[in-house]
């Protein structure tokens, strides 16, 4: 179901799922605003496909079948956006003019990742 990105869908809780979609769609207007050529188009397409998984993986992970199927979810968004923060890296050492606007995004990516291993943290802890 599409929602409003500008509501919450708990008041009290924030939504990973919708954080995580908002991210994608602010990754897909960047792409948008970048000049194409060979180079660019080679990187956008990996960042594309990075940035979008992981909001797909999160949800996959919250309709997980079993714990198992959960972690490996959850192993694979933290892996997704370290290769988007990997990708906006590389777009921006070959367009140093898209810094500012990177720079955003892959903060926003820096504070996905410390989510997700907080999560992987606490996973580990009650596997053990």
């Amino acid at each position: 179901m599409l929602q409003d990105s500008s509501n919450k869908t708990n008041s009290n809780n924030y939504d990973l799922e919708e954080r995580t979609a908002k991210f994608s769609e602010d990754v897909i207007s960047f792409i948008k605003s970048v000049k194409r050529d060979a180079l660019n188009d080679s990187i956008l397409r990996q960042l594309i496909r990075s940035a979008t998984s992981v909001g797909a993986n999160y949800c996959e992970a919250n309709n997980a079948s079993s714990k198992s199927d959960f972690r490996n979810k959850i192993y694979i968004c933290k892996k997704e956006i370290n290769e988007t923060k990997y990708w906006l890296r590389m777009l921006t050492n070959t367009n140093s003019e898209l810094k500012n606007q990177a720079r955003k995004l892959w903060q926003e990516a820096q504070e996905l990742n410390l989510i997700f291993q907080k999560i992987v943290n606490s996973l580990n802890k009650k596997k053990q």
